[in-house]
């Protein structure tokens, strides 16, 4: 394969990795943003943070998700959105695999849900596995912004050529 047909291909491995990081950051803001209470609730179940700090991260983290995940499917400004992206995923394994460690029974509310539920409704390996998968992918994105189709690569033309990566 020549150097540029695996750079395309990489780009377009990108792009994938990028949609798939970016909607699935975007939906799960998507699902809270319009239940700011119900996120915060989630965000208490954890009992990690204060009571008050844990309201406001609940109120905070589904805009900041929209606004991530927005920046990622865009292609814009990439590899900062894949590195907040990534500090996510790793606030949530280390916050999923914490509640777990301490029996808590809880809905990770990574899609709007949250709370307490009952011990057997716990999904915490499927959880975290999704959460590294989707770490792999910030990852990927962080070593290697460039990707197909991005708006990146229209607003910033010559940065991209300078950058065979």
């Amino acid at each position: 394969m020549s150097r540029r047909t695996t750079r395309r291909v990489l780009d377009v491995i990108g792009l994938l990795l990028r949609l798939v990081l970016g909607g699935v950051i975007f939906v799960a803001g998507l699902l809270k943003v319009g239940h700011l209470e119900t996120s915060a609730r989630s965000v208490r179940a954890y009992q990690i943070l204060d009571y008050d700090l844990a309201g406001y991260v609940g109120y905070a983290l589904p805009i900041l998700e929209v606004a991530i995940g927005v920046l990622l499917v865009l292609g814009l400004f990439t590899r900062f959105s894949a590195s907040i992206g990534g500090f996510l995923m790793v606030v949530f394994i280390l916050g999923i695999a914490s509640a777990w460690s301490r029996g808590l029974s809880i809905d990770c509310g990574c899609f709007g849900k949250g709370g307490t539920i009952d011990a057997s409704q716990t999904q915490y390996p499927q959880e975290i596995a999704r959460d590294v998968g989707l770490l792999a992918c910030a990852v990927w994105l962080m070593v290697r912004p460039r990707t197909a189709v991005s708006l990146e690569r229209i607003l910033f033309p010559d940065f991209h050529g300078r950058h065979p990566a």
